[in-house]
């Protein structure tokens, strides 16, 4: 049964995390399109808006910097949206200082931690263009376990398809409305 979020009220915005191919993004924005009206914002496109002097936000300073400037803009982004009425869904992959950033900037936010297995993530990895090194995309997953944000809820989804996972979210979503 795939949810089915029309018609209720104004939802908390959701910051969706995790590693990378956890399924932030398809199901961010399957959750979006489940409401009457929602924004979906991936935060690697706010990113790519820097074109020239970008670095990846798994680089010291200047990378983690940007990870900051970004997430700054998707708030900004996100609380333009919900103050004409959309519910605001979000997809980045957060670090402790990140998530900091998302509760100061974004208030009332709800966290959602993705986790998947790095055998399960390289599956799915290898269903969509690669934009990641094997090595960066092992980095950033081992850094996604050892150094968690702060989330209100973690949620095991590597034995999950993608609507069961949706469904998932959208249940933990609704469930603190």
């Amino acid at each position: 049964m795939q949810s089915d979020l029309r018609g209720e009220g104004l939802l908390r915005p959701l910051v969706l995390t995790g590693g990378p191919a956890v399924g932030k993004s398809v199901t961010g924005r399957r959750l979006a399109e489940s409401r009457a009206r929602a924004a979906f914002i991936d935060v690697d496109d706010i990113r790519q808006l820097v074109v020239a002097g970008a670095e990846a936000p798994w680089r010291e300073s200047e990378g983690t910097a940007q990870a900051a400037l970004g997430a700054e803009n998707a708030c900004g982004l996100g609380r333009r949206f919900l103050a004409y009425g959309f519910d605001v869904v979000i997809a980045d992959v957060l670090t402790p200082s990140t998530a900091a950033i998302y509760r100061r900037h974004l208030p009332r936010c709800r966290i959602i931690h993705l986790l998947a297995g790095l055998d399960e993530a390289h599956r799915r990895a290898r269903t969509r263009k690669v934009w990641l090194t094997d090595e960066e995309f092992t980095l950033l997953h081992r850094r996604d376990n050892a150094e968690p944000p702060a989330a209100d809820d973690r949620l095991s989804v590597g034995d999950l398809d993608i609507e069961q996972q949706v469904e998932l979210v959208a249940h933990s979503w609704v469930a603190d409305a």
